[in-house]
């Protein structure tokens, strides 16, 4: 399925997605949006879970636009850690593919440990 040109990249969300932002007042302006982030991570992992557990693991339509708009709620909380430390989402995106990219020329996909 080609992607929509329309579609913001993710530059665009990120900066866009900070209008929605408010500090939430911690020790550390990380703190919240990491805990939303585990938050929204767990209901999305209910969802499948229950997915599995109720209907075979079959992914249904509704199913499929519930995890969505969870996937969604990941990726704000996502946004926000990194804009606090100053990343943008395609730094993380491709200092990931770099880092998973190295595991596999070594053999090292599987496994366990960052420094595998």
């Amino acid at each position: 399925m080609p992607l929509d040109p329309t579609a913001p990249d993710l530059d665009t969300y990120q900066k866009k997605s900070r209008k929605t932002w408010s500090l939430i007042h911690t020790d550390h302006p990380i703190t919240y949006p990491t805990l939303g982030l585990v938050n929204e991570a767990g209901e999305l992992a209910g969802k499948v879970k229950k997915i599995f557990r109720d209907k075979g693991g079959v992914i249904g339509p509704a199913d499929r636009e519930a995890l969505k708009y969870e996937l969604g709620d990941v990726l704000w909380y996502l946004a926000q850690i990194a804009t606090e430390l100053d990343l943008s989402l395609r730094e993380v995106a491709e200092a990931n593919l770099e880092k998973l990219f190295d595991r596999l020329e070594r053999g090292a996909i599987q496994g366990e440990g960052d420094h595998r």
